[in-house]
C-alpha cells in the first residue's frame, strides 16, 4: 500500500491498522520516503541482530559478507524489495 504523507497525516490510525497486514509506503513529493510496518514484522526483521557501522567491521567480517549468499528457500524475499528506491 502506498499513500502520500498528507493522506497519512490525516488518517494515521487507519494506516497504523493497515500496517498490521502489510507495509505502508509513505510518499513525499511522489517518492517513497518512509515505510510503516507492524511491530511484529519489525521484531522478526531485527531479532538477534547487532547494529554496527560498516567502518567498525574487521576485514574478515567484510570478506564474509561479500562471499555470503541468500539460501534458495529465501529467494522469494527479493519480491519485498522489488520496487524499493532509497
Amino acid at each position: 500500500m502506498k499513500v502520500s504523507s498528507t493522506e497519512f497525516q490525516q488518517n494515521v490510525g487507519r494506516y497504523q491498522d493497515a500496517a498490521q497486514q502489510e507495509p505502508v509506503a509513505i510518499t513525499k513529493n511522489g517518492r517513497t520516503h518512509t515505510v510503516l510496518i507492524s511491530a511484529l514484522l519489525f521484531e522478526i526483521m531485527t531479532r538477534g541482530r547487532v547494529v554496527r557501522r560498516v567502518e567498525e567491521l574487521d576485514d574478515d567480517t567484510l570478506k564474509a559478507i561479500a562471499r555470503s549468499e541468500v539460501p534458495p528457500e529465501h529467494a522469494g524475499l527479493d519480491a519485498l524489495l522489488k520496487d524499493w528506491n532509497p
